[in-house]
């Protein structure tokens, strides 16, 4: 389970959109991933309080739905920031700058990796492959993928996202 805590229900629109997701399933565990980013959407994260009410509703145990959660690095179990900032570590990012840009993320945002800013804007996460190799670096920020991208631009990159 996650070091944070939150007791927070889940809201009536939550549950009836996990609960209508379920149905879609003969055995409900099936729809456990979709249903935790159902609720991420929403908060952000996936705290402990609302993990074990997706559990409930997806009739699993709330260890098995952690396994599940803490298995997909694109599910949060912990606060992250309004701008989560994915920046791809694989062979082709490595070869093609990711070092000098991941020293520059940290810089600029006084942070490191794993970290949030500390007025709560932006997280920053390693992530194994974005899947486009051909114009590394690669990074994401929310949904949005950017390749190609050079430290020197960082600041006009960053500006899109208040």
């Amino acid at each position: 389970m996650s070091t944070v805590d939150d007791t927070s229900a889940l809201s009536p629109a939550e549950i009836e959109a996990v609960t209508a997701l379920a149905r879609q399933y003969e055995a409900r565990r099936g729809a456990c991933i979709e249903a935790l980013r159902i609720v991420q959407r929403s908060h952000g994260w996936i705290s402990d309080g609302r993990l074990r009410e997706v559990a409930r509703l997806l009739e699993m145990s709330a260890d098995e739905l952690d396994g599940v959660a803490t298995f997909y690095n694109l599910i949060f179990r912990r606060p992250v920031g309004r701008h989560v900032i994915l920046i791809c570590d694989s062979v082709s990012c490595w070869i093609m700058g990711y070092e000098t840009l991941r020293d520059a993320f940290q810089t600029q945002l006084g942070l490191r990796l794993g970290e949030t800013t500390t007025d709560g804007r932006f997280t920053l996460l390693p992530i194994v492959c974005l899947g486009a190799c051909d114009h590394a670096p690669t990074i994401m920020i929310d949904d949005d993928l950017h390749h190609d991208v050079d430290a020197a631009r960082l600041d006009a990159l960053l500006e899109r996202y208040p």
